[in-house]
């Protein structure tokens, strides 16, 4: 069984449908972090990432959802952000505690007969599983009913995943987790396909069979002083660990999304952006391979 963390104060939990072949992943952060993201798909499902932009007020978020279910996923959210408020985790406004959870949705509807879909019950469950400590990867969470290599059409797809992988450099260090369920295939360091479409003879006709059934979604995470500037920069280069590990990558039928949050750190120390700016690269690549690299 394959396990990982993400470190820097950081939780993470599952629910897991392993009969419907869905789920959700939710990152709890560390309170006074910043927050932002990239979105390279042309075909997002999402809930609460306007915010994220570096031209709006907000910095810091109260947990991120990665979740099943396409659009109808995006209600487990409702759940964690009612877990966060019963704990006074959110903004504080004269009327009530208001939790901010940027959301991201893979399309696996169909990947069973069951009809379940993650809602508000589901994305409570997934919080109160968050832990500091590992958790299962691979066939699990948002990454339960994940598929890749559907560009040659999906019955030739193998399976995707959930994968955590992470990097260290010069005293920084970046961990991410990755939810592959790519129309492309994942690549190795030397271009090899670890993962990806089992065709005979795959032929690329420019337009996959069924357009709408795919996306890639990360958080990567550290632990440095970070404005929101910066951390949307290292979200734009969480992504490019996705465009260098899948092929395609990032096509009208993809709906890709990279969240980056830095934890604070009282240190002192002036983080090192362009150093971390290549962890979090790295520290993508490995999780997306490792998202389908899992032991059965």
């Amino acid at each position: 069984m394959s396990m990982g963390k993400l470190g820097f104060g950081f939780k993470l939990g599952h629910w897991t449908d392993p009969t419907g072949l869905t789920g959700c992943t939710v990152i709890i952060p560390p309170r006074d972090n910043v927050a932002s993201c990239e979105v390279r798909g042309s075909s997002p499902g999402s809930r609460e990432i306007e915010q994220l932009r570096t031209d709006l007020r907000l910095t810091e978020v109260h947990g991120v959802l990665l979740t099943g279910g396409s659009a109808f996923g995006l209600a487990a959210a409702d759940g964690v952000m009612s877990w966060l408020a019963e704990r006074d985790i959110g903004y504080r406004t004269p009327v009530a505690i208001v939790p901010i959870v940027p959301t991201a949705v893979i399309f696996d509807l169909g990947r069973s007969a069951s009809a379940t879909r993650p809602g508000p019950e589901q994305g409570r469950a997934a919080c109160d599983a968050a832990t500091e400590d590992d958790v299962v990867t691979g066939r699990a969470g948002a990454g339960a009913g994940a598929m890749v290599g559907k560009w040659a059409g999906i019955e030739y797809a193998s399976p995707g995943g959930i994968g955590i992988g992470r990097a260290e450099q010069e005293g920084e260090a970046v961990s991410a987790i990755a939810v592959v369920n790519a129309i492309g295939d994942v690549l190795d360091a030397d271009g090899s396909v670890v993962a990806g479409t089992t065709a005979p003879d795959p032929t690329w006709r420019g337009r996959p069979p069924e357009p709408a059934l795919n996306t890639v979604l990360v958080c990567a995470v550290t632990k440095a002083s970070l404005d929101k500037r910066d951390v949307h920069w290292l979200s734009a280069r969480a992504a490019d660990g996705v465009t260098s590990t899948v092929r395609p990558a990032h096509t009208r039928y993809d709906g890709d999304i990279a969240f980056f949050v830095g934890a604070p750190d009282d240190s002192g120390r002036t983080a090192n952006v362009d150093v971390l700016g290549y962890l979090a690269t790295l520290a993508v690549q490995r999780a997306v391979r490792a998202a389908v690299r899992f032991d059965p």
